[in-house]
């Protein structure tokens, strides 16, 4: 698949007059048709300003249907956009855009001050993405004053589906962020995937909240969903009364969390009284979604189904499906229909069969590498073009995948390999926790051990005097954790990820 077709310009020949978005803000109601309107002036707009196929547009925001007319915008002029993560400081960002040799800056009126500063350092052109903003331009005059024949010229031409169509920066919990490319052709087959793991059709209807600068904001669920002609409801962040608002109205019927996510909705004032059986789809990423919250949503007639995937993969490579949901609890499924996965043996030979090893993955929604990085990108692909995950996974006789824990998240104590992941899920079953992350801190005898972290569930009084014993009764001695800490809250990545390295360094320091 070489080329493939402009994504705007074909969905609004297809279904023009059809919902594609919904400003939850401002109530504003975006056809199919005038997002490819105001796609391509844009588009034509940035041209006359002097971008070049292949020149980068970072953007600074919260969710908003203008994120996703720059993304189509970009996509037809062969720009590169770059989304830029608005929780980090102008510390953080401006090396970041020192990289892009960009000459313009996004941006909404969250994160005026802050761009106004990159704005200077860089040399970059403002442009306001709502109306009325103090910028030299503003989104809403680039495409008023667009010519229709230069919108015309950019409109429904091919894509090149290997191109770089815009990037994503990693998290940055192991090191500094590599800018991982994401391809229009990625983006074909994650909606395959997705929609083939879920059946999403043009009659869902979604909501879109976890941040844009990280792939599940774009591609779980807004993404394919707009491929396939649904709505999404776009928040500017999540807020569980806006959620449990849609869903109570009846406006979700199709919905992507991480177990976060799902947590917070559970224990919303409303929750008791929501129709959750209508949301036809839920799946879960980031992390297993623990035994307990399962059980609460089937009792209300939904099924969350595990799924996993990386900013690497587009992301979905696995989705479970709802049938054995419960009765392979943990497992994130099979590999989706655009996916080949296997997994490598710590001899370095391939597992067959039922096993445990380092998943890698092959297939058109894999990236092509990172951005200005040959080095990450050769460290990380072999090849005949797997991708090296850095997951261990376990393939049970069914040809269900579990996935075991990062290598890099496992610990060694007095030779024994530990992996958190099997500690937290059996921290994860005590009737007083709600949340657990296990990390190895060193030990002089054993060499690492473990250290828990747990956030106690509301109303519940947690002992941490009775877990060592509570926890070996149900796990070998040596892998019980030496230290737990009560804690209110643990630092998260923007999609819910637990940044387990800062609560290293905060042990390093002497603080839990």
């Amino acid at each position: 698949m070489d080329h493939v077709t402009d994504m705007a310009a074909r969905r609004a020949e297809l279904t023009p007059d059809r919902v594609a978005f919904i400003d939850q803000a401002t109530g504003e109601r975006l056809t199919f048709a005038e997002v490819e309107r105001q796609a391509s002036r844009l588009a034509a707009a940035l041209l006359d300003m002097g971008l070049v196929e292949g020149a980068r547009v970072p953007i600074l925001s919260l969710n908003r249907p203008e994120f996703f007319i720059a993304l189509f915008a970009a996509q037809k002029a062969r720009l590169v956009l770059v989304p830029l993560n608005w929780r980090q400081p102008f510390a953080e960002l401006s090396p970041l855009l020192a990289t892009c040799r960009s000459h313009v800056l996004l941006h909404d009126t969250a994160f005026t001050d802050v761009a106004r500063e990159l704005a200077a350092r860089h040399g970059l052109a403002r442009i306001g993405l709502e109306p009325g903003m103090d910028t030299p331009f503003v989104l809403a005059d680039l495409i008023a004053d667009a010519e229709a024949a230069a919108a015309a010229a950019v409109s429904g031409r091919p894509v090149k589906a290997s191109a770089p169509w815009y990037l994503l920066f990693t998290s940055g919990t192991t090191g500094l962020p590599k800018a991982v490319i994401q391809t229009a052709g990625m983006a074909w087959a994650n909606a395959v995937n997705y929609v083939q793991a879920t059946d999403l059709s043009s009659t869902d209807t979604s909501v879109n909240y976890l941040p844009l600068f990280h792939t599940a904001g774009i591609n779980l669920l807004t993404l394919p969903l707009f491929l396939f002609g649904g709505r999404s409801t776009i928040l500017r962040k999540f807020e569980a009364d806006d959620v449990v608002r849609l869903i109570d109205k009846g406006e979700v019927t199709a919905f992507f969390g991480v177990p976060a996510i799902y947590q917070a909705l559970a224990l919303h004032p409303r929750f008791g009284d929501l129709d959750i059986a209508r949301l036809r789809s839920l799946v879960c990423g980031g992390a297993p979604v623990p035994e307990k919250l399962l059980s609460d949503y089937q009792a209300r007639g939904a099924t969350i189904c595990n799924g996993m995937g990386m900013t690497e993969t587009g992301p979905t490579l696995f989705i479970m499906d709802p049938a054995q949901a419960s009765a392979k609890l943990g497992s994130v499924g099979k590999a989706q229909i655009l996916a080949e996965v296997r997994l490598e043996g710590a001899d370095g030979r391939v597992v067959e069969g039922a096993g445990e090893g380092e998943l890698q993955v092959r297939g058109p929604g894999i990236t092509p590498g990172y951005m200005d990085n040959p080095e990450a990108t050769a460290g990380s692909l072999t090849g005949d073009g797997w991708l090296r995950t850095g997951d261990i996974a376990r393939r049970d006789a069914d040809g269900y995948y579990f996935i075991v824990d990062r290598i890099k998240d496992m610990y060694i104590s007095g030779g024994e390999n530990i992996y958190p992941a099997e500690v937290e899920r059996v921290l994860l079953t005590h009737p007083a926790v709600l949340e657990a992350v296990v990390i190895g801190v060193p030990d002089e005898k054993w060499g690492e051990v473990g250290a828990a972290f747990l956030i106690a569930r509301p109303g519940a009084a947690l002992e941490v005097a009775d877990l060592p014993a509570w926890c070996r009764e149900r796990l070998a001695a040596y892998k019980v954790p030496k230290s737990f800490s009560l804690v209110t809250d643990l630092p998260r990545t923007a999609a819910g990820k637990v940044r387990k390295n800062i609560l290293k360094d905060r042990l390093g320091e002497g603080a839990t």
